[in-house]
């Protein structure tokens, strides 16, 4: 039992488990009907979402202290009550079933889902390497 984290809209691994969109938006242009046919999400959890003003930082991080800046206000952010006790949920689900989250994003390195991955190991989850 683990979670994975990857990219959403990626072709679905054998015993992947429940995938959640850990994003601020659905998928442009995507009937929400065709979400988990398409390999988007079979559950939308924004709550894991950095947000809009935080997801914009993030994204427009060019240099290695901008990225840092988006790191301590995600995490900032994930302290929050509301957000820490869904990770510590997702933990605690991941010694009993398979769970996937994901963002959007191509490079993991430069994404929340890398801070995600991080926050989850925290808080005791099962990681897939």
């Amino acid at each position: 039992m683990t979670i994975r984290v990857l990219r959403l809209g990626t072709p679905r691994s054998p015993n992947e488990g429940l995938r959640l969109g850990t994003v601020r938006r659905p998928p442009r242009g995507v009937p929400k009907a065709e979400f988990a046919r398409q390999d988007w999400y079979d559950v939308w959890f924004p709550n894991l979402a950095p947000s809009v003003a935080t997801m914009k930082l993030g994204q427009k991080a060019a240099t290695k202290a901008q990225w840092s800046a988006f790191v301590r206000k995600y995490r900032a952010e994930m302290a929050a009550p509301e957000h820490s006790h869904a990770i510590a949920v997702l933990a605690a689900l991941s010694h009993q079933t398979n769970l996937s989250v994901g963002c959007y994003c191509e490079d993991e390195s430069h994404c929340h889902r890398s801070v995600l991955r991080e926050l989850l190991a925290a808080a005791g989850a099962k990681l897939e390497p």
